[in-house]
């Protein structure tokens, strides 16, 4: 997390105590951890990742930090459905650092969409295209330029809201879901 501040970049989301919150591709947990403290040990935290290693990181870090309210979940989120939740569960989606790591890029914000709660917001995070540290993170030719996410998760039914300042390297995007679906 050299270039993200999780704990900066998570006030930007406007969360608030008691919300259910999805964490795509959560690796490590930094984000996951300071939505949690965030929301208190009203909300939760769902903690999504395909790689055991990675939740398995997040399970301690979350006991370290004696939070109580994150639930871990494997889930292949190309795949339709494998979150395991429930339509119109969550208040909010975090989807950082990860399209870049998939083919179906169509199913995530899919999916994304179909957890939402009509009216509930996500934000999208990922690596700017020809940022500064070309050493850092994915190959240039694996980074989607941000016109491209907007695309993605607007064909995917959601509107977006506004952009937000994550950092040099990376580009933030906050989506909502029509209140109507």
């Amino acid at each position: 997390m050299a270039f993200l501040n999780p704990s900066v970049v998570v006030e930007k989301f406007d969360l608030r105590a008691g919300m259910r919150i999805a964490d795509f591709g959560c690796g490590s947990g930094h984000f996951t951890i300071e939505m949690a403290r965030l929301i208190g040990r009203d909300g939760v935290v769902y903690a999504l990742d395909v790689q055991s290693e990675a939740l398995e990181a997040v399970k301690s870090r979350a006991a370290l930090a004696r939070l109580s309210n994150i639930e871990i979940g494997r889930a292949d989120l190309e795949a339709q459905n494998s979150t395991g939740l429930k339509d119109n569960l969550v208040d909010f989606v975090l989807v950082s650092n990860m399209l870049f790591q998939v083919e179906n890029k169509e199913a995530v914000a899919r999916e994304c969409f179909r957890i939402l709660k009509p009216g509930a917001r996500a934000a999208v995070i990922d690596w700017l295209p020809g940022s500064f540290q070309e050493r850092l993170g994915p190959p240039q030719s694996a980074r989607i330029p941000k016109e491209q996410a907007v695309q993605l998760f607007e064909a995917a039914g959601l509107k977006k809201a506004r952009d937000i300042n994550v950092g040099e390297s990376h580009y933030g995007l906050i989506f909502i879901k029509s209140p109507e679906h």
